[in-house]
């Protein structure tokens, strides 16, 4: 195998997306129970990093050709992966996601096959409905915090919050990614919601949602279960995402890139928050 096709199955996966869908899961982990089992945190973060991988690539098989007008760089178009390799990579991908989940506890085996049959139906069926399949990604996105919870058997209300809070966030930001991708989709016949509503008003309700997610921000703190230094880095997280929203008007691309950096530090703030509680 040439290093280009090497180059080729690693990129499809899109690792740096799916590590960080893994130490979300250890997120939603440590918020809910501090530290440990370590083995249903490890398995729960490998399970998660695997099926990421394995709907990120399913997503290029099936977008491969939206993704030769607005992608054209990615595996698929430029011939480091063929279709069938992708689609046969994907399903390796997900045994090997659906192998480490069955060693964690029945709430966190319910919340993967939901996961499973929620990515599957997104890719194939909602992806182009309007806003449909921005609701579906949400859902996928916050529920990492939730499966990590439910691996260690503690589904708490900080991360509760915290899954509402990605989900919001993770809609606004594929929203916006819809904005971006307007050209393509539309020339593939894909009903997205800027093109059903129009560009600015897909734009705005991205951004209701997002002030939605800023004001629900505090609730831990309040509720006395993060600490002080949450509300601290999520007062940070909360401006980054107000600045995001504003930049998507004029620029979709780094509206959205700045809303991905916003939400991590959001998941940051609520590591620090558990710490000060435990310390």
């Amino acid at each position: 195998m040439t290093g280009e096709r090497v180059r080729g199955f690693v990129e499809i996966t899109r690792p740096i997306n799916a590590i960080a869908a893994g130490a979300l899961t250890f997120v939603g982990a440590f918020v809910a129970s501090g530290l440990g089992p370590w083995g249903a945190v490890g398995a729960a973060a490998g399970a998660t990093v695997l099926a990421t991988a394995a709907g990120n690539t399913i997503n290029d098989y099936f977008d491969r050709e939206i993704d030769r007008i607005n992608q054209p760089d990615r595996p698929i178009p430029r011939g480091a992966v063929t279709a069938r390799e992708a689609l046969g990579f994907s399903l390796l991908l997900f045994v090997g996601a659906v192998v480490l989940a069955l060693t964690l506890p029945p709430l966190a085996i319910a919340i993967a096959v939901v996961n499973l049959v929620a990515l599957v139906a997104y890719t194939e069926f909602f992806k182009g409905l309007p806003g449909v399949g921005n609701v579906v990604v949400g859902y996928l996105g916050g529920s990492t915090f939730l499966f990590g919870a439910a691996a260690v058997g503690r589904i708490t209300s900080a991360v509760v919050v915290l899954f509402a809070l990605a989900a919001l966030s993770t809609v606004a930001r594929e929203i916006i990614k819809d904005v971006e991708d307007v050209a393509g989709d539309r020339r593939e016949g894909l009903n997205t919601l800027p093109i059903a509503v129009g560009e600015r008003p897909a734009l705005w309700s991205a951004t209701v949602l997002l002030a939605v997610a800023l004001l629900a921000s505090p609730l831990p703190y309040l509720q006395g279960t993060l600490g002080w230094p949450y509300l601290a880095v999520v007062a940070v997280a909360d401006l980054v995402m107000a600045i995001a929203a504003v930049n998507s008007f004029t620029d979709p691309t780094t509206g959205q890139e700045r809303l991905s950096y916003a939400m991590f530090l959001a998941g940051g703030a609520f590591v620090v928050g558990r710490l000060a509680v435990a310390l």
